[in-house]
């Protein structure tokens, strides 16, 4: 009697665990989501900085570059968003990002590219 418990249970046990696997997997795609987010919006506050400087005549030609390749990524997350609304969005996206890198555009922004690494963002109340 005790090998039926077991066989039953073996199927049951293996199931709980592809579910608990699939689960952390999730959360840490979550993660790396909210972490790319981050980076963006910390980006995006410090171009809009930069051109509030730039309108009062303060902002370098410097800053005005890597404030306008941000204003390029905004412009980017933007034309995503299009396809989010679309019908079959989780096919659509990964289809467009994957025929955009064949032809070699990239779609999405830069904060969520893995080729460069990850930046420290700090947090302030502004």
């Amino acid at each position: 009697m005790k090998i039926w418990v077991l066989i039953i249970k073996s199927p049951i046990r293996v199931i709980r665990i592809k579910k608990l696997k699939a689960k952390i997997r999730l959360k840490r795609q979550m993660l790396l989501v909210k972490v790319a987010l981050r980076q963006e919006t910390s980006e995006t506050k410090s171009m809009l900085k930069t051109y509030r400087k730039y309108s009062s005549g303060q902002a370098s030609k410097e800053e005005m570059v890597v404030a306008n390749a941000q204003f390029f990524d905004v412009i980017k997350g933007l034309g995503i968003g299009v396809f989010a609304v679309l019908p079959f969005a989780p096919i659509t996206i990964p289809l467009a990002i994957k025929l955009g890198r064949m032809v070699g555009v990239e779609i999405l922004p830069s904060a969520f590219t893995i080729t460069k690494p990850p930046t420290a963002v700090e947090y302030t109340k502004d």
